[in-house]
């Protein structure tokens, strides 16, 4: 349990730091760094049902984007400003890293069973995110087409 609690502590202060470096304005920090928090609890949640890394990813990358079009549509301000500090802690950058190193050592072993789960990471954020941006583009398209219907 404290394990879980440092993750998500830790995932909290990445997105708000993340945020900070890219001058998010500051009433908008405290939710972007939210965001990190309860994408990184989604990631673990779906990491003690799925195996692997793909559908955990998928799955928490839906959550962060739903989680940052809601925000965006609450606080007048694009949902980016909330997905991208939000989805910082699923970045695969320690199995990116293990890739890397064991390539320079020629384990192409190592290098390749890493780089898989570099790639899984990254295609299920990516999956992910997409699939919520169609959805809410039909959504939107749905309403435009209703208020000229009206």
């Amino acid at each position: 349990m404290r394990e879980i609690v440092t993750q998500l502590l830790t995932a909290f202060l990445g997105s708000l730091g993340f945020a900070i470096l890219f001058h998010l304005r500051p009433r908008l920090l405290p939710w972007a760094a939210l965001g990190g928090f309860l994408c990184w609890g989604c990631y673990l949640a779906c990491c003690g049902y799925l195996e692997g890394v793909f559908f955990p990813c998928l799955l928490a990358s839906a959550f962060a984007e739903l989680y940052a079009e809601v925000l965006a549509r609450l606080l007048r301000a694009p949902s980016t400003l909330f997905y991208v500090p939000a989805v910082i802690p699923l970045v695969p950058g320690g199995s990116l890293f293990h890739a890397m190193s064991a390539a320079v050592r020629n384990d192409w072993a190592a290098a390749g069973a890493y780089g898989t789960i570099t790639g899984l990471s990254a295609l299920g954020i990516a999956i992910g995110m997409s699939l919520v941006w169609a959805l809410v583009f039909m959504v939107r398209e749905a309403e435009k087409r209703m208020h000229r219907e009206m």
